[in-house]
């Protein structure tokens, strides 16, 4: 049984927060081990530091050449090699640099999918099959050896919610403990008076909704509900949460590039709702147990649907092109993200209105 075991974590949000179950049976499989995780720096606030021993923060490199990354691994590696040796390394992003940092690191056993050319840096070389049929959250847990790895499907994983915010039995698991998971953030304290969230940002084009159909639903909730709205978001979501609450009709208030991705756990905890596009922030609103409605773009909700505590709903839009699981939307310009083009403000009021 492995004492030191070495976790190369995911590049992004969202994945991040669906290998909350792997890393779960990680830590119930090897309670006496010292678990290690890697991660980019922009998914360090939300690791499960209540489930691991030590974060290791990837340097980043000086440039965005080549020669530069590369010496940036390295460096990685030598870290690692000088804190080991490590008995087990599991990776989970199918990158060929996740499996050669393990290498290089001297990781005596390697688990990862085969991908990107990197087999011949594994002792364990799962089937990509696995990963591109399952859901995320299940492909992680399937990297977990096969005597810790649980029997049920990992969609089960989370209970259903009785309310808004209580779960449905005492299991501490249908909770989930945000304040021992993420010590590091001093929490953004939520209005006192009730709110809803909205979350506009994404990374992918082809996975945002158009602002004007954001501003027509925050339109009708303020108009309907009078409920104000916060709209979360990092740096890059800055500047459309400024165009948003310009309109004092919309009651929108900017709550962006206000901490790190796991300080806003409070505001999610304590929302009404939140309305996302498919982002990292649509994952992290139901693990901290909000109601999540999410306008869908060109991923497959079969693969990568939050899961979480608090309930999910999707709305989308399927065309002959969906689930194309691209960035960018490749489609002439008359057809560009049909697929959130067809998703109307009242289908999403539709959806919220009976809570």
């Amino acid at each position: 049984m492995p004492t030191r075991i070495v976790v190369r974590a995911p590049n992004w949000i969202g994945d991040q927060i669906l290998a909350y179950p792997f890393f779960h049976y990680l830590r119930q499989g090897y309670p006496a081990a010292h678990i290690t995780v890697v991660c980019m720096p922009w998914v360090a606030s939300v690791q499960f530091r209540h489930l691991v021993d030590d974060v290791c923060v990837w340097p980043q490199p000086r440039s965005s050449s080549l020669w530069a990354k590369a010496c940036a691994l390295e460096a990685q590696a030598k870290l690692l090699r000088a804190q080991g040796p490590w008995e087990l390394g599991l990776c989970l992003p199918n990158s060929f640099s996740s499996a050669w940092l393990l290498a290089r690191a001297r990781v005596q056993w390697r688990r990862g999918y085969i991908a990107d050319g990197r087999s011949w840096l594994l002792h364990d070389q799962l089937s990509p099959e696995t990963w591109t049929t399952q859901h995320r959250a299940e492909a992680y847990v399937y990297l977990l050896p096969e005597h810790i790895r649980p029997h049920q499907a990992v969609q089960g994983f989370w209970k259903p919610m009785c309310g808004r915010l209580q779960p449905a039995t005492p299991d501490l698991r249908q909770q989930f403990d945000a304040g021992r998971a993420w010590p590091v953030d001093i929490p953004i304290a939520p209005p006192m008076s009730d709110y809803w969230v909205l979350a506009p940002g994404s990374m992918a084009p082809s996975r945002r909704w158009p602002i004007e159909r954001f501003a027509a639903l925050a339109r009708h909730i303020a108009h309907t509900t009078g409920l104000a709205g916060l709209v979360v978001g990092g740096r890059a979501e800055a500047p459309v949460a400024h165009q948003l609450c310009q309109d004092p009709g919309l009651a929108l208030v900017d709550f962006t590039a206000r901490g790190a991705v796991a300080a806003y756990w409070q505001i999610f905890r304590q929302a009404r709702f939140t309305v996302s596009n498919d982002s990292g922030l649509a994952h992290v609103a139901a693990l901290c147990g909000s109601p999540v409605y999410i306008v869908w773009g060109a991923g497959d909700p079969h693969k990568t649907q939050p899961l979480g505590p608090g309930p999910v709903r999707i709305l989308h839009h399927p065309v002959d092109c969906w689930p194309c699981e691209k960035n960018v939307c490749h489609q002439p310009q008359k057809r560009t993200i049909a697929c959130l083009r067809g998703i109307q403000p009242e289908a999403v009021w539709r959806e919220i209105e009976p809570s």
